[in-house]
């Protein structure tokens, strides 16, 4: 009779222990160790492989076959953008984000596209443990329509859905299939049965994606996994899943924005930080791609407290709008409130406006926002986040054909960024004139043609040259 023991497992990072904790003490996570049976097998096939491939053989490089086009392309070129050119035969795709962010919506229509006749009739089987087949059939019949509402009559004939939660029986029904892409729905919903652990704990997950990965590795066949997240934005399970799949990709967004951003963070066969982005519609996800100039659609010129940056997400530069509005408080310490920016950036940044340039904030309740709910983490949007608080302080608006990139030093100096000549380009496209940059220190790269650059060195030199009426500027903040 096989043995069992039983084991405290932490649900986040993976830690096992023979006894439980309140506090996992790897991850300090609170009340994450979950108690697990496992028995242990006195058969003699125990410990081996369930790999499909056979005995391992080593092989010369120059023997192998493999080309970076042999990529099967995906008719949504946004998302063909962020997997590096296409989906790459053999691989394995993770696929995160919230509840409702429109995870299984993406996967689905990609899956409908690559298994239509238009597009190549590639063999596709979507495996659900969390619907039905109706109720998928449902949301792909949504899909289907058309920009004037009718349905398109002609539906994936090579499509092939299935609800199973068994991992054995989902492998015997790709074995049948054959498909060149599997999407699974979700991993946290697939079990083994010989082990007797819930759904979505960690040695399901962990043993459900090493199981998948071989299959990926020895048939060629490209595996997308979706993966819940927590509550803290990470995917749900062990660490050590981010690890086994070769792309991680995340679905971001603010619920209550049609926007939606497909980010690689993980990616073996193309670049990391990659960006493609969407826009929630009722037909599905439709790809945007002039981010840059749909972000600033509603944008209200030559008001004050807004500031235009250029944000690069992977190697996408775009412009975004950053609003920064002060008032006085009622309260004994000043409040600062950021939505799509670091909170740390903001009160740096409302030091050093104070400090350094003058502009006395220590009375006044600071409000950040960026437009289109997208969340801008990298130091060159300083410099615009600085110039729309001193804007709306000093009620003088930012000449609106103008950008600022730069990021802003404890001593009010303005550091080079990365990446200043696409990022200008961008700006120059869409009809920008001027743009305020930190000084150069090599003048190797020449500048874009198409948009006057203003270098400076200060925090306090960028404030005379971006806002309006600088005569009205009261550089000692009286």
């Amino acid at each position: 009779m096989p043995k069992s023991t039983t084991q405290y497992v932490c649900q986040q990072c993976g830690r096992t222990s023979p006894v439980s904790f309140g506090r996992c003490p790897s991850c300090n996570a609170w009340g994450s160790m979950v108690e697990e049976i496992i028995e242990m097998s006195s058969s003699p096939s125990a410990g081996k492989s369930h790999g499909f491939s056979a005995r391992s053989k080593p092989v010369s490089l120059e023997e192998i076959s493999g080309d970076a086009e042999n990529r099967l392309k995906t008719p949504i070129s946004e998302f063909s953008r962020v997997l590096g050119g296409g989906i790459v035969p053999g691989s394995i795709i993770l696929v995160g984000g919230d509840p409702g962010i429109g995870k299984s919506t993406l996967l689905l229509q990609m899956a409908m596209e690559i298994s239509s006749s238009a597009y190549g009739n590639h063999p596709v089987l979507y495996v659900s443990g969390e619907e039905s087949e109706r109720q998928i059939k449902m949301r792909a019949v949504r899909l289907l329509r058309m920009e004037n509402g009718e349905a398109i009559t002609e539906t994936p004939k090579n499509l092939q859905l299935v609800t199973e939660t068994n991992l054995d029986i989902i492998l015997e029904h790709i074995q049948q299939v054959k498909p060149e892409v599997v999407v699974i729905d979700s991993i946290q919903t697939i079990t083994l049965p010989e082990f007797s652990s819930s759904a979505g704990s960690v040695s399901q997950v962990r043993e459900t994606a090493a199981r998948l990965r071989e299959l990926a590795k020895s048939s060629g066949i490209a595996v997308f996994v979706i993966g819940h997240v927590t509550k803290e934005g990470v995917i749900a399970g062990p660490r050590v899943l981010e690890h086994i799949v070769d792309t991680v990709l995340y679905l971001e967004g603010d619920r209550y924005q049609s926007y939606r951003l497909l980010r690689s963070v993980k990616n073996r066969f193309g670049a990391t930080s990659e960006v493609g982005v969407f826009e929630m519609r009722d037909r599905g996800m439709v790809e945007v791609t002039n981010p840059s100039e749909a972000f600033l659609a509603e944008r209200l010129v030559n008001t004050p407290g807004s500031a235009i940056v250029v944000t690069m997400e992977g190697t996408r530069p775009l412009l975004v709008e950053i609003q920064g509005l002060t008032t006085r408080t009622n309260f004994g310490n000043p409040r600062r409130t950021a939505n799509g920016l670091d909170i740390n950036r903001v009160m740096l940044n409302a030091a050093v406006l104070t400090r350094r340039a003058g502009i006395n904030l220590t009375e006044q309740d600071v409000f950040v926002n960026v437009v289109g709910g997208l969340t801008v983490e990298e130091p060159a949007a300083d410099l615009a986040m600085s110039v729309a608080i001193a804007s709306s302080m000093r009620d003088i608006p930012v000449k609106a054909d103008m950008v600022l990139i730069g990021e802003i030093g404890l001593s009010g100096e303005l550091r080079w960024v990365s990446q200043m000549i696409p990022r200008l380009r961008e700006a120059a496209k869409l009809g920008f004139k001027q743009a305020v940059i930190p000084r150069r220190t090599s003048h190797a790269e020449s500048l874009p043609d198409g948009i006057k650059v203003l270098e400076a060195r200060s925090l306090q030199e960028a404030l005379r040259l971006s806002l309006i009426n600088t005569d009205q500027v009261d550089p000692k903040g009286k």
